[in-house]
């Protein structure tokens, strides 16, 4: 399959007026330029904004998800240090709600048992607000500004399958983040200076099977921000991957697979991250939590691993070597039927 290096600098339709993918929406751009009017596919247009903000103590996340047959909303947080961690999940089946834009821009809120969260997105910041009953047993509340600065790049790509199941994706970090995450008692301040939000914008109609790999992490590398998003498999056969490195809000696309090694028989062993062809990226993982997800509910069935730990190693960017000294990331390995 012959790589996909178009660069889009204008703003494109996802689809045609039949629902189908739009040719001109085929390539990768530095800012999210694609718009999302998805259509017909019943049960298989999937829309979903997932957050992840890594700080100094801390992992907290939030998601607001509809994928056609139900709508839905998650938050959860891992303190680094002990190791503790606690999530809220809730979801309705055909739901109206939650209505979700077609663009990275939009403004989505979710409540449902005893969870709401609001991400009110404003030209350079998103707003993000989580509220939880009873996150195991303990209220939760996050108040959380994501800066969004203004000539800061990011990775979009658009991964075709075919002309009728297809992904836009924008991968966004370094993204600077400042508030407080109050759980019962115990209080998680993040400073813009430390803290990085990742987002995952993800709008496509998708086959009902799929398997892939993600990686990410954002961090200062001496007096640099450093963030690169990684992945595997779901992207094979495309012409397209979801591989870049951010250095100092200037993106840099790969355009080389990556082969992410791991034990599948015990995920909490060392993982290995590295570019096909070239010494670009050369990562190891060594994990500290296992954030195990799923469902089976017989047709529709997943399983995630989602391994937070500490990477180490180095990034090659414009001929400069960027070494990588236990920051923290994930990496993981998500198989479903959806």
């Amino acid at each position: 399959m012959q790589t996909i290096t178009r660069e889009i600098t204008e703003p494109v339709l996802l689809c045609d007026e039949h629902g189908r993918l739009n040719p001109e929406a085929k390539g990768w751009s530095r800012h999210p330029l694609h718009i999302g009017n998805l259509r017909g596919r019943m049960l298989r247009k999937k829309k979903w904004d997932y957050w992840c903000v890594i700080g100094e103590r801390c992992a907290f996340s939030a998601t607001i998800a509809h994928v056609d047959y139900g709508g839905g909303g998650a938050a959860y947080l891992l303190d680094f240090d002990s190791k503790r961690f606690a999530q809220h999940t809730a979801f309705r089946f055909f739901p109206k709600e939650p209505v979700m834009p077609e663009t990275v821009g939009g403004t989505i809120t979710f409540e449902h048992k005893g969870l709401r969260l609001n991400f009110e997105s404003t030209e350079d910041r998103v707003n993000m607000r989580v509220y939880s009953k009873a996150l195991q047993g303990k209220p939760l509340s996050a108040e959380l500004v994501v800066h969004r600065p203004p000539v800061h790049e990011t990775l979009n790509v658009l991964v075709p399958w075919n002309d009728t199941t297809f992904q836009f994706t924008s991968k966004q970090n370094c993204l600077p983040t400042e508030g407080e995450v109050a759980w019962g008692e115990d209080r998680y301040v993040f400073r813009k200076e430390t803290a990085f939000a990742v987002l995952d914008y993800g709008r496509g109609i998708w086959p009902y099977r799929t398997a892939w790999n993600w990686g990410a992490f954002s961090a200062r590398v001496g007096e640099d921000v450093v963030g690169i998003n990684m992945g595997a498999k779901w992207t094979d056969g495309t012409g397209m991957n979801e591989n870049g490195i951010t250095v100092n809000g200037v993106h840099h696309k790969i355009f080389e697979d990556l082969i992410f090694d791991y034990d599948t028989s015990n995920f909490m062993k060392p993982w290995t991250i590295r570019t096909a062809s070239s010494d670009r990226v050369d990562l190891a993982l060594e994990p500290f939590y296992d954030n195990v997800s799923g469902a089976n509910l017989v047709i529709l069935k997943s399983k995630c691993h989602q391994m937070f730990g500490r990477f180490s190693g180095a990034l090659k960017v414009a001929g400069k070597t960027y070494p990588i000294r236990d920051v923290i990331g994930w990496a993981e390995e998500n198989i479903a039927r959806w």
